[in-house]
């Protein structure tokens, strides 16, 4: 993983330890590049004191060091521990308790195969061989690692690495959680992990299972039992066969045999290593280009580091961050041999890496502001089909970080990083790795589209990088389990409450005629759903009616002259097109219906103005994004519309901008809060979840039980009056 700069507030030593950068940071605690006091490379792990003020945790990270101690004592010297990285030193009783491994410059399996594919088949083998072989000698040491996945497996140039036995334990110990608790990673767990009733059962065939799970995904870039939420692949890991599409054929025997349902049914690991053996030799070129690549760059990052002096070479009395070596040493040599050692078989990259050691040594830092400088970035579809959306999202940013600096009494500077995914879900992974390996970057606002949104959520949780969603509603990003996930915009599952209200308060219906457009798919589905169950209705005696249009059928007139038929007062449209909803009100129009009739937000636009033309008037829409500039908007929101024309020469404000300007000044309003030593992005994630900001749109608030966002101040009402979309007001507010 790459290294980044320490920052004012780190210590320059842990446990005898000289720290060198960051590898990564979390919610629980800080992972640093060290060097020890003969001159290794190290990743030391340090637990923040309040979470190690839980007895659970602090037995858990106990657990974890003894357990790599153990490991490292009983493979010693033995062929298979080369594949497992040991712990070299650790103290669980220390206040911030920490563990020191081995140094591995090489990337997980996750990030490698998200940026570059799968591996080819003879990586695959080689791969599969010593995770086996590492293996074995776990589970010849009596313990069961009980969390092999794709990002604790490490790839060298001379091999893979099996890393994090935060939750190994010896194959015959008791379980320290509750019995109904599931241990590992879904996805990758063994159906004995996955039914809690089976923990007892939980051994060395489950490591197995695991490790067939990690090779199918690095044959195909897919998990063998799919994606969603924890219980449906739980669910598909215990009834259901895998998905092994993809996978070569002389693997497929192999693989199969592994996940067997019964643990009995199985290999053991030394039976999956010798069919894996044949023709699977690590070293040099085991890996596809451009891997090598990447890790001896990240290898040569390490010999740019500025060394600390040790205290027998720094001046008398205590040594404080400016006492720092920047000529070459004896301790920089000892790092250059570390760094050598770590590469091992590569030994030509190891070579290119050596003759790089004197370069880029020089050179000063240059001007450096008084105050901090914090990035925020910019994640939205700026060329693909909705850059209008992405496009405004921008420019409230940019006027956000604009009018933060020009105050006097700030306590930062904000830098925004912008970064195009297109619209596209693969390039939104991209970009969401590239904002997660910027240590710099301490939040992200957007994605923009529901499509790129779902796709890049799991990197920025993995990362717990906050990302603060103001467009995207697929109700798939506000699970509560996502606690650096901020969908500031209302999911579709609020969609049809503006809609209720208005045919409920403002034009009471009695009875109201659901038009179901099959070409919505999921989400008309659910708008569908919570109108019939909870129609509008000015008394108690509300009902619905459900009309239904094929989603090949451009033929709206017989839902339509049924739904006058049934006696509607109010007609809802409940598809997402449109083009199809324009259909609906021309349909509506020549049928002669006179009630109300409403649809919601990805409706509402020019596409749908200018080809209803007149048949679009009167109709009332639900939306998530407000006019800062209408009549009924805050003076704040206004204010905000008058500087948007004014900085962009625009006489419109573009959906969503103000809510990326919310967005920005949220993020803003966290890191002021953590002060300048305690900025980092698990401290942001947390304390955003907190916070209660008052917005130029809306207040933003969250539920301190279920952590989700009270939406009801950013569902909003519009209607089409003599041909434009007018802004009603936030929907409550509507009468």
């Amino acid at each position: 993983m790459p290294v980044a700069a320490l920052r004012p507030g780190d210590p320059q030593a842990v446990g005898g330890h000289r720290l060198l950068g960051r590898l990564g940071a979390g919610g629980m605690g800080v992972v640093y590049l060290a060097l020890t006091p003969g001159g290794a490379l190290v990743a030391l792990k340090v637990i923040r004191a309040e979470y190690a003020a839980d007895p659970a945790f602090r037995v858990r990270f106990r657990r974890e060091a003894q357990a790599l101690g153990r490991l490292g004592d009983q493979v010693a010297g033995r062929a298979g521990g080369r594949w497992l990285v040991p712990v070299t030193s650790a103290d669980p009783e220390a206040r911030e308790p920490w563990l020191a491994t081995a140094y591995v410059p090489g990337p997980p399996l996750t990030d490698a195969v998200a940026r570059y594919g799968p591996l080819p088949p003879q990586s695959v083998r080689v791969l599969g061989a010593r995770l086996a072989e590492a293996l074995a000698e776990v589970h010849a040491a009596g313990l069961v690692h009980r969390d092999v996945k794709p990002g604790n497996v490490l790839l060298a140039l001379d091999g893979p690495r099996l890393i994090d036995f935060g939750i190994a334990r010896s194959a015959d110990a008791t379980a320290l959680t509750a019995s109904d608790v599931v241990i590992g990673s879904p996805g990758h767990l063994s159906p004995e992990q996955a039914q809690a009733g089976r923990a007892e059962r939980i051994g060395p065939p489950s490591d197995v299972f695991s490790l067939a799970c990690v090779l199918a995904f690095a044959s195909t870039g897919r998990r063998a039992f799919g994606t969603g939420t924890p219980a449906a692949v739980i669910y598909r890991t215990v009834h259901e066969t895998p998905d092994l599409d993809g996978v070569p054929d002389p693997l497929l025997p192999l693989l199969t045999a592994c996940l067997a349902k019964e643990p009995g049914a199985r290999p053991g690991a030394e039976e999956v290593r010798a069919a894996l053996d044949p023709g699977a030799t690590a070293g040099d070129g085991w890996l596809p280009a451009p891997l090598p690549g990447l890790i001896a760059e990240r290898a040569a990052r390490v010999l740019e580091l500025p060394v600390p002096q040790a205290p027998d070479e720094a001046h008398p009395g205590q040594l404080d961050a400016t006492e720092v070596a920047h000529r070459p040493s004896r301790r920089r040599f000892l790092v250059l041999g570390a760094v050598a050692g770590v590469l091992g078989a590569g030994g030509g990259v190891a070579a290119w890496v050596a003759g790089r050691s004197g370069e880029g040594s020089g050179g000063g830092t240059g001007g450096q502001s008084p105050l901090p400088r914090y990035t925020i970035g910019l994640h939205a579809d700026l060329s693909g089909a909705q850059k209008s959306f992405g496009r405004a999202q921008e420019r409230g940013a940019r006027l956000a970080v604009e009018q933060h600096n020009a105050r006097a009494d700030r306590d930062f500077d904000l830098v925004l990083q912008v970064r195009d995914d297109g619209g596209e879900p693969e390039r939104a992974v991209e970009t969401a790795d590239a904002f997660a390996a910027d240590d710099t970057v301490y939040a992200v606002v957007g994605p923009t589209t529901d499509a790129t949104a779902v796709a890049a959520r799991d990197r920025y949780q993995k990362a717990l990088l906050p990302a603060l969603i103001v467009s995207a509603r697929d109700d798939q990003l506000s699970k509560t389990s996502d606690t650096a996930i901020f969908q500031l915009s209302p999911s579709d599952v609020s969609r049809t409450t503006p809609v209720g209200w208005y045919l409920t308060h403002v034009e009471p219906s009695r009875r109201t005629a659901v038009i179901d457009d099959r070409a919505a798919g999921r989400t008309g589905w659910i708008s569908v759903r919570a109108l019939t169950e909870f129609p509008p209705s000015h008394d108690v005696d509300g009902t619905t009616t459900l009309h239904t249009v094929a989603a090949g059928s451009d033929d709206f007139r017989a839902a339509v002259e049924a739904a006058i038929a049934a006696e509607a007062d109010a007609l809802v449209y409940t598809g997402v097109s449109a083009h199809r909803a324009a259909l609906c009100a021309r349909a509506v129009r020549e049928a002669g219906f006179t009630g109300s009739c409403a649809a919601f937000e990805p409706v509402l636009g020019s596409t749908f103005l200018a080809e209803a033309e007149e048949a679009a008037e009167g109709w009332v829409f639900g939306a998530t994004y407000m006019d800062p500039s209408a009549s009924p908007a805050p003076k704040a929101a206004k204010a905000f519309a008058a500087a948007y024309r004014k900085r962009y020469g625009v006489d419109e404000v573009g959906p969503y901008a103000a809510e990326a300007f919310d967005a920005l000044g949220l993020a803003a309003e966290g890191l002021r809060l953590l002060g300048r030593d305690g900025v980092e992005r698990g401290g942001v994630t947390r304390r955003l979840r907190t916070l209660t900001y008052r917005g130029v749109c809306k207040k933003v608030s969250f539920n301190r039980t279920t952590l989700q966002l009270d939406y009801t101040p950013g569902l909003f009402l519009y209607q089409v009056k003599k041909g434009r979309a007018r802004f009603l007001g936030q929907y409550e507010t509507v009468t």
